[in-house]
């Protein structure tokens, strides 16, 4: 299924199962494109995981990675434990991307995509840890032929392309959610598609609305009911060449399913009258 000429795919954990509970989800929605997780393929059991994603049919269009430390409960919580920035899991959180690194090369996926936590900082010393972080995780990456895909959200576009141009690395890209923008106050997501157009690899489809109480998280809503403005998005992503996939993403909501479904058919319908120039 496609939206304009990108595939529509799903984040499978926005399903809250198992990969048999995906494979059926995606049965259903008539999507064979998939974000996959990576967290479950890390733990004990991680091999039965792994076993079942192979019998699968799917084409992967990214596999991501979260860190066991992560505390999303507050803004201030996510700040302090959030991606590679606390020095103390470190070397942790970079073992667990190389294997991860290996695990999606395995499967012949080009993208691995996380969040690489709080990047704005006014103090050198911060700003140069995660440059020498970056640059060292990246050259993994590209050294088994993949490309680092850097979350959006947790900085404001204009910061992360300064980044990005100073490394100036191969194998450094942006995974675009326009709606962390929105969550975490962080700008317009239609004009940070213009700003990091070069860099976006793939995209997540989600959508949120602004929060009136500053310090707080926004509010996650289906796709197409909230801020992003869904026909600008896809009109700037068209403007700057985007050529990858739109995976569906939904981390709220009691009917998981029932929202991606209303945003594939949002997408779609949306694919239509963009092919038809009609905005």
């Amino acid at each position: 299924m496609l939206c304009n000429a990108w595939p529509l795919a799903v984040c499978s954990w926005s399903l809250r199962t198992d990969v048999a509970g995906v494979a059926d989800a995606t049965g259903r929605l008539g999507i064979d494109h998939v974000n996959l997780a990576l967290k479950p393929a890390l733990r004990e059991d991680g091999d039965d995981y792994l076993a079942a994603v192979r019998r699968q049919a799917w084409t992967i269009t990214a596999t991501t990675i979260g860190f066991p430390q992560e505390d999303y409960s507050t803004l201030e919580s996510i700040r302090a434990t959030g991606g590679i920035v606390p020095d103390e899991y470190w070397p942790e959180n970079r073992r667990m991307v190389v294997e991860a690194a290996e695990i999606t090369a395995r499967f012949g996926v080009r993208y691995l995509s996380l969040h690489a936590g709080f990047l704005e900082s006014d103090e050198t010393a911060h700003v140069e840890k995660i440059h020498d972080r970056l640059r060292w995780l990246a050259d993994e990456a590209g050294g088994r032929g993949l490309v680092l895909l850097l979350e959006t959200g947790q900085e404001t576009a204009d910061c992360l392309r300064v980044l990005l141009e100073e490394l100036n690395h191969p194998a450094l890209g942006v995974n675009f959610d326009p709606a962390n923008m929105i969550l975490y106050g962080k700008g317009d997501p239609v004009a940070a598609v213009r700003v990091l157009g070069p860099w976006i690899k793939h995209v997540h489809v989600k959508d949120a609305r602004r929060t009136q109480q500053p310090g707080t998280w926004g509010t996650e809503v289906p796709w197409g009911d909230g801020e992003v403005g869904g026909e600008a998005f896809l009109k700037a992503l068209q403007e700057v060449g985007f050529a990858g996939a739109l995976a569906v993403e939904r981390e709220a909501g009691d009917d998981r399913l029932g929202d991606v479904q209303l945003a594939v058919e949002r997408l779609a319908e949306a694919g239509r009258r963009l092919e038809r120039g009609e905005f």
